[in-house]
């Protein structure tokens, strides 16, 4: 099956580039899309749709590649042009990455090895209702392709998945495991560690926010560190105040014991 984008870029895998031995293993969700306004005479068609790849894992968003990214993307003429959106709707999760969870733990971006509970794009329900409403009609007099990038799932580490991320866990020999959110925690380390937390809430119920354990994977003693996910550290999209404010006091207590 061939994944492919409104106007026709093909959606891959995101895995690790750099394969050389880590620090820290960083396990996100899944890994996002890169999105465009879509305008055509002057009105916007879609404020954020998803069009291509990330180039990377937790993609800074950097507005060079954004325009580059865009660009290849191929709209009829008739139908209006793709604008940059900035960094603000593409990889904001990566500032937050960068500068709130591996800084004040000492770590540089080089320092992580980087994974993704799902590894390809996924449609937001919005995102699915924006093709479905404003691509999917013009598919036959413009010649278009048929968007294939599924949607959204519950499940985004089967047993299947939780088996390779465990593999990588130990390629990268990292000593920190950090997990961002909720489903790293409920549907990776209850697997693999065999561990009774289903969520952040769990975990934090039992050691509070940002202490570590340590758990066992695939024979490797590693410590874990949840946090909360990007989006509520950040303060974008969905989020949780509480988890916000959780966060910001974790970083002071690491700051204070600097």
């Amino acid at each position: 099956m061939i994944y492919q984008y409104p106007f026709g870029e093909v959606s891959n895998p995101l895995v690790q580039q750099d394969r050389s031995p880590k620090k820290v293993f960083v396990l996100g969700v899944y890994a996002s899309a890169v999105r465009a306004r879509w305008v055509k005479n002057g009105e916007v068609v879609c404020d954020a749709l998803p069009v291509a790849d990330e180039p990377r894992l937790f993609w800074d968003g950097n507005e060079d590649e954004e325009r580059e990214i865009i660009s290849r993307v191929r709209i009829p003429e008739a139908l209006g042009v793709l604008e940059p959106l900035g960094n603000h709707v593409n990889g904001p999760s990566s500032k937050v990455l960068d500068e709130d969870i591996l800084a004040p733990l000492g770590f540089i971006r080089d320092d992580a090895w980087l994974c993704d509970c799902l590894n390809e794009a996924r449609l937001y329900p919005s995102e699915a209702k924006d093709i479905r409403d404003k691509y999917n009609p013009l598919i036959r007099e413009y010649d278009l392709n048929d968007v294939t990038i599924r949607k959204r799932p519950v499940v985004f580490c089967d047993d299947a998945r939780a088996r390779e991320i465990a593999q990588e866990i130990v390629e990268s020999q990292a000593e920190l495991l950090i997990l961002l959110g909720d489903i790293a925690i409920g549907q990776f380390l209850y697997k693999v560690a065999k561990t009774p937390y289903r969520s952040l809430q769990d975990y934090c119920e039992e050691f509070g926010y940002g202490e570590r354990t340590e758990v066992t994977i695939r024979d490797k003693k590693i410590e874990v560190l949840p946090v909360a996910h990007p989006r509520q550290i950040g303060i974008y999209g969905a989020y949780n105040e509480k988890w916000h404010r959780a966060h910001m006091e974790w970083e002071k207590k690491i700051k204070a014991q600097d």
